[in-house]
């Protein structure tokens, strides 16, 4: 690897999290893949090469983990989001089967009344916060609803879909801090498997009847049940503050929406393009590969930077500017290929009704004094605090 250019930053640390772009222009300026000496990583960092390896699944594998601590890949190797092939399939059809077009367009009404009655509330009150307040209520109450996810340990919810994000990421302070969190949430879903006592109809009652059929064992209902939960929590969470901090920092592009709310779609995913909620995980090397030129060596664990890419200036006219009419439906914040995001339709489904209702209600937003929520893999505030005038 003498040949690939180095970059002796750690991308981890609180300065990088809290301002990651230059950083992300500065490797891929240096080239295709770059190499992270401190984490032992090879860094894809490009629109085109992020896509290649995430189109390659057979090349680029998930199999042997996508975090980048060897303790997690171990302890989660084999659940959706560390499987290839076969296994892969089987469990994305089990959870993928209840999200699919047809199943949230069905629910896109009640969730549009949610949305909506929530931000009457919120623009009653005239200032909130825009993250605990507004972004959080919909993801972390009614997907619960959604999934059956018992009450008695909803209370734990975001701070365990946090840590899960924490974990994956290299074996810093944040990631040892999250402790057995992960596992507290495993250990109850395991318990939920073993109750069986859920809501006829729900996303975790599915997973159940798919094992009780055998389609998927047992055994595999807990890790499936969570992942519909990690996922659905902090990524939504992320990207609905993200896209109101971004429409009240260019009003320009909030008059634009207010004027042509069948721009609410394109808005939330160029927020999720700019600021998008995962920064990046990683992938294994198979074979000994090449990517524009540059040889992977096997057995490399690659850093596949989502993020970098999709502020990518060879992919992306402007690629630091917010447009909310720009052509965005290519971007790479849900991923791309066999291990795209399955739940993001509920997550457009979600986002799109928080802006819809925001559009329709409110003329001005200003903001107060944001603050960073620091997760090695979350891109997101911890606090938003806004101010909105009726429309």
């Amino acid at each position: 690897m003498s040949n690939i250019p180095s970059y002796d930053v750690d991308l981890f640390d609180d300065a990088a999290l809290t301002d990651p772009y230059g950083h992300y222009r500065a490797i891929r300026d240096l080239g295709p893949v770059v190499r992270l000496p401190g984490h032992d990583l090879l860094a894809v960092s490009r629109f085109e090469e992020v896509r290649a390896v995430l189109g390659d699944p057979e090349t680029y594998c998930s199999g042997e983990g996508v975090g980048l601590n060897e303790g997690v890949n171990r302890t989660f190797k084999g659940n959706t989001l560390m499987s290839d092939g076969e296994l892969h399939l089987l469990q994305r059809g089990v959870i993928g089967r209840p999200l699919t077009p047809k199943a949230l367009a069905d629910l896109q009404p009640e969730v549009q009344k949610l949305a909506n009655a929530l931000v009457d509330r919120l623009v009653e009150q005239g200032s909130f916060d825009a993250v605990t307040q507004l972004a959080q209520p919909i993801p972390a109450t009614w997907v619960p609803d959604l999934l059956g996810w018992p009450m008695d340990a909803r209370e734990h919810l975001l701070d365990w879909a946090s840590a899960s994000f924490d974990s994956l990421g290299p074996l810093n302070s944040r990631a040892v801090a999250t402790g057995g969190k992960f596992g507290e949430m495993l250990a109850f879903a395991q318990e939920i498997t073993e109750r069986g006592d859920l809501p006829k109809g729900s996303l975790a009652a599915n997973v159940l009847d798919a094992a009780a059929r055998g389609e998927i064992t047992k055994e595999q209902c807990p890790v499936l049940l969570t992942a519909y939960l990690v996922p659905s929590l902090d990524t939504t969470i992320s990207a609905i503050g993200n896209a109101v901090w971004l429409l009240a920092t260019h009003p320009d592009q909030w008059e634009l929406l207010r004027k042509d709310p069948t721009r609410v779609k394109n808005a939330f995913n160029e927020a999720i393009r700019l600021e998008s909620p995962i920064s990046c995980f990683s992938r294994v090397a198979t074979e000994t590969a090449s990517l524009d030129g540059v040889e992977i060596p096997r057995g490399a664990r690659v850093l596949v930077m989502y993020a970098s890419a999709n502020r990518d200036e060879r992919r992306w006219d402007r690629a630091d500017e917010f447009d909310i009419t720009r052509e965005v439906s290519s971007h790479l914040g849900f991923g791309y290929g066999v291990h795209a995001c399955a739940g993001m339709g509920l997550a457009r489904m979600e986002g799109g009704a928080v802006l819809s209702a925001l559009a329709a209600r409110v003329g001005r937003i200003e903001i107060g004094e944001p603050v960073r929520k620091l997760n090695n893999l979350i891109r997101a505030f911890a606090s938003l605090p806004v101010r909105v005038t009726p429309a």
